[in-house]
């Protein structure tokens, strides 16, 4: 797995600022005199600092954004980075400080002077969720040497304060790293063995395979491997923090690590991109990663359905009915349209085995919602304002784009199968909305569930303050935020 860059706090020492080699991180609050690091690297360079600082170019810079003074005289730092931040920053503006400050930083060793604990602790989150960098698969990789050390009047306050933000961007590390990865390198084996890994950070791991899914009735979920030579399987990750037999809250993760279409097989352009289709497996694993690094004050429990969609002499045809685990059966009309068997699956499962207090899937599910949303929010469907609202607050808060879509019995109809329960697809129209309302039919009646549709937010072309172009990690700190806003003590 990809490393956070060492990330350590000291208390504040002027005299380091002469002799530091590598770069800088200064904040600036407008309008307000030099003091401490601001009026020693003022004084080193000769005013320079002052002059940027009365410049029109630095006047016009956003809370959190920077100028940066290259190669400075009297000092021996290669760089400056001179950061407009107000006193009363806010947690975005100081994280996307953070940010630049992780994404600047290349090799070079980095000192951060923060203004207070706060501030120190939410900008160390920017700073190690921006200095990402997957090198796993190229020859002679050169993964970001260097480190990180944050000055703050209060280290070990600021220390504290960090540590539950790191064990959060370590999770999303995790997800970047399963969603970047190639489909003949992440196969349901390699990913299973990862998960399983993670019973060395206190989680209970379980590792369910083809016969006992047979045994089970997991129908839908096997019949989408069932062309690959893959196995598919199902993880089961526990994590008790909180009181002895409380109903836990249930995360239920897409997890196909690669996605040919099966007989309803997609264009080649752009099918390489399929690689992601296991990013709510991703965010799920990631999650229940940083959960057990904060040492999370409640139960959690994370299951993944681990499958790849290949076309072949076996694999499901358009036409097929196959039964779920719950008793219903499906018409498979697409193919294509996979994802949602393997989640109504695990998701009856879940719900049968853990009696949750609330349950919630992820999955890079259909095309429909990024043409709804685009890049910038998650699809949220739900039955439960009370459960829904609490994600969005959550998903607000982390600064991780999330819109509430209908439900609505309506689109039912456009489920409607002549040859049996219902068809796996409801066609073009709210192709989003008819693939939630498949899968609500699998949500039990006293179960509060939510529905995330990632797949425009899972992976981006372009970079993100907080993440570089590929795997976002989105989800992880949404989730993480809602457990501990509303499961722990």
């Amino acid at each position: 797995m990809t490393d956070l860059t060492p990330i350590s706090f000291a208390t504040t020492d002027i005299e380091a600022i002469a002799t530091h080699k590598g770069r800088i991180a200064l904040l600036v609050t407008p309008k307000a005199d030099f003091d401490g690091p601001t009026a020693e690297v003022d004084t080193l360079t000769g005013g320079a600092l002052a002059r940027m600082v009365a410049g029109e170019a630095f006047g016009k810079l956003k809370p959190g954004d920077a100028i940066t003074l290259a190669y400075p005289g009297g000092m021996a730092a290669e760089a400056v980075e001179v950061f407009s931040l107000p006193a009363d920053a806010t947690v975005a503006q100081q994280r996307r400080a953070g940010g630049i400050m992780g994404k600047n930083r290349g090799k070079a060793d980095l000192l951060v002077f923060a203004q207070d604990t706060a501030c120190a602790a939410q900008m160390a989150y920017g700073a190690a969720m921006r200095d990402y960098d997957f090198q796993d698969h190229k020859t002679g990789g050169d993964p970001r040497a260097g480190k990180i050390t944050v000055m703050t009047a209060k280290p070990k306050a600021a220390e504290a304060e960090a540590a539950p933000l790191l064990a959060v961007a370590e999770g999303a590390f995790m997800t970047r790293d399963l969603v970047n990865a190639p489909a003949n390198v992440l196969t349901t084996d390699a990913f299973a063995a990862q998960l399983a890994e993670m019973s060395s950070l206190g989680l209970k791991v379980e590792v369910l395979e083809e016969d006992e899914l047979a045994k089970l009735g997991m129908r839908a979920l096997l019949c989408v491997g069932q062309g690959s030579d893959s196995p598919s399987k199902v993880v089961v990750m526990r994590w008790e923090g909180g009181k002895k037999d409380a109903a836990p809250l249930a995360l239920v993760g897409k997890g196909v690590v690669f996605d040919t279409g099966g007989i309803s097989l997609k264009p080649a352009a752009g099918m390489e991109d399929m690689t992601m289709d296991m990013g709510g497996a991703g965010v799920v694993s990631g999650v229940m990663r940083a959960l057990a690094r904060r040492k999370a004050k409640a139960n959690v429990v994370g299951l993944v359905g681990l499958v790849e969609n290949m076309p072949s002499g076996n694999a499901t045809r358009p036409g097929d009915v196959v039964a779920s685990m719950k008793g219903d059966t499906v018409e498979v009309i697409n193919t294509d349209a996979e994802g949602r068997l393997v989640l109504c699956d695990v998701m009856w499962y879940a719900q049968e085995r853990f009696k949750p207090v609330g349950m919630i899937d992820l999955a890079t599910l259909t095309g429909a919602i990024i043409i709804g949303l685009g890049h910038d929010n998650a699809g949220v469907f739900s039955n439960d304002d009370a459960f829904c609202d609490a994600f969005l607050t959550a998903a607000k808060a982390e600064d991780e784009g999330a819109w509430r879509m209908p439900l609505g019995k309506g689109y039912d109809e456009m489920l409607k199968s002549r040859v049996a329960d219902m068809k796996n697809v409801g066609g073009r129209p709210a192709g989003s909305i008819t693939a939630a309302q498949f899968l609500q039919r699998f949500v039990k009646e006293e179960t509060p569930w939510i529905h995330l549709d990632i797949a425009g937010v899972a992976s981006l072309k372009t970079e993100t303050p907080l993440a570089p172009k590929g795997a976002t990690g989105w989800g992880v700190a949404a989730l993480n935020r809602l457990v501990a806003d509303n499961y722990e003590g």
